[in-house]
């Protein structure tokens, strides 16, 4: 697996980045010497095509606007 220091991450993250999707295989982002970070490509499918949290959500109404009802806070 290939290590690149974090500085040179910085410097040149969008080339690794491509670099990772192109070859598909991880990068691992050392500070001191030591692995703080691994950057590993997606699945295939893109995050708009993965379908596995749909229809997942109950719709429960409007929760942003007032309930009309007069309240009183205690102090």
């Amino acid at each position: 697996m290939k290590t690149i220091p974090a500085a040179e991450f910085k410097a040149h993250c969008l080339a690794l980045l491509e670099e990772v999707r192109k070859t598909r295989k991880p990068l691992v982002v050392t500070r001191h010497g030591k692995a703080v970070a691994q950057i590993t490509p997606c699945a295939s499918k893109s995050i708009a095509e993965d379908n596995r949290l749909k229809n997942s959500v109950i719709y429960e109404s409007d929760l942003v606007s007032p309930i009309g009802g007069a309240w009183e806070a205690e102090r």
